[in-house]
Order: C-alpha cells, then sequence, then structure tokens
C-alpha cells in the first residue's frame, strides 16, 4: 500500500509562518507540478517571428564584431582575434614595414600590364614576359626570406613576454603581415616604428 501526503486545501489566504525555525511553511512540490514548471515548448508558436528575431540578433552582432576590428575595441571581435597575445603579435607586424605589403599591390599592376600591353604592342611580349618573371619571382623570394625574419622575430619576443608561445599565433602575425596595411582587420592602431603596447 501506497501513502501519499495529502494536499491542503487551495486558499487565497497567505501561506502561514512556518512553526518551526527553518523551515519553508509551504508544502514540498509534487515531481509532476515541479516537471510542469520547468515545461517550455520545443518549437515555438510563430516560427517566422523567431526566425526574423534570429537573423536580427545574428546581424546586430555581425554588426557590432565589424566595429570592433575598426575601433579596436577586443571585447567585440571576432574569438581568432582576442587576448594580450594577439594584440601583441598585431603591433610587432603593424609596426615594422613588411616587403609583402608593398610587393602585393606592385605584383597586382604588373599582371594588369601583362594582360593589357600584348593587345596594344605583340611584338615586345616575349622581352617583357621574361623581365615580368624576374620581377615577380624575385619579389616572391624577397617575402619569403622576410617572413623568415619575421617568424624569428615574433618568436623570440613572445617567448620574452608571455614565456610559452601558443599554436597558431606566428602563422597569425605572418598572414596579416602578408596583407596590405589598409586592408587589415583588426586595423593597426600603431603607426610604423612605435613600440608595440
Amino acid at each position: 500500500m501506497i501513502f501519499r501526503k495529502s494536499e491542503p486545501p487551495q486558499s487565497a489566504e497567505p501561506a502561514p509562518e512556518p512553526s518551526r525555525p527553518g523551515t519553508k511553511g509551504r508544502p514540498t512540490r509534487t515531481r509532476k507540478e515541479a516537471e510542469a514548471a520547468r515545461r517550455r515548448p520545443l518549437v515555438v508558436d510563430d516560427r517566422k517571428e523567431a526566425r526574423r528575431r534570429d537573423r536580427e540578433r545574428a546581424s546586430q552582432e555581425r554588426m557590432e564584431a565589424q566595429q570592433a576590428l575598426m575601433t579596436g575595441d577586443e571585447r567585440k571581435m571576432p574569438l581568432q582575434h582576442r587576448g594580450p597575445e594577439r594584440r601583441y603579435v598585431r603591433d610587432i607586424v603593424d609596426s615594422r614595414r613588411n616587403i609583402a605589403e608593398y610587393f602585393f599591390p606592385i605584383a597586382l599592376v604588373f599582371m594588369l600590364i601583362a594582360l593589357v600591353l600584348p593587345l596594344i604592342r605583340p611584338e615586345i611580349t616575349t622581352a617583357m614576359s621574361t623581365g615580368m618573371i624576374i620581377v615577380l619571382w624575385g619579389g616572391i623570394a624577397l617575402c619569403v626570406v622576410d617572413s623568415l625574419f619575421l617568424r624569428r622575430s615574433l618568436r623570440a619576443k613572445l617567448t620574452e613576454r608571455f614565456g610559452e608561445v601558443q599554436r597558431g599565433l606566428v602563422g597569425y602575425g605572418i598572414m596579416r603581415a602578408i596583407q596590405i596595411r589598409r586592408f587589415r582587420l583588426p586595423r593597426a592602431q600603431i603607426k610604423h616604428g612605435e613600440a608595440p603596447r
């Protein structure tokens, strides 16, 4: 035979003060009542409205992240740009003049010339293409050498300041050095030659 507590009749009167100190002064809820209180619908009633709210929230978060990349506010930046180590890497890269940031715009101009010039002067195509190949491969070689120097410098400075170098930090710095300074995100917060923060 199972014994159950009889529930007191429902009344509009306030609950009486507990007779003993330390007690809650009301009967414990049954399991059924507790589960009913926690139950929420898995699918909202108005799906279109829920989707619209989700889109608005995602759009707002994207706008805030984009604004943070422009202003340098790390609290709202995407996770891959947060932290003192990554800020320090960005400052090291932004404080030096990287060969790649100058080479890639020049290479783009050369490639456009290589496409347009044969249409204007077809007779000088061979000599020009040979010279351009030499210039392009020479520039790529200089970028690689500069990246190796940057890699060594980043490792030394990060070890000196933070101890162990986290995985991916050096690659993060090299990828930033390849980008044209004006188009880097997060935006550079220091000028050429300034000491990292």
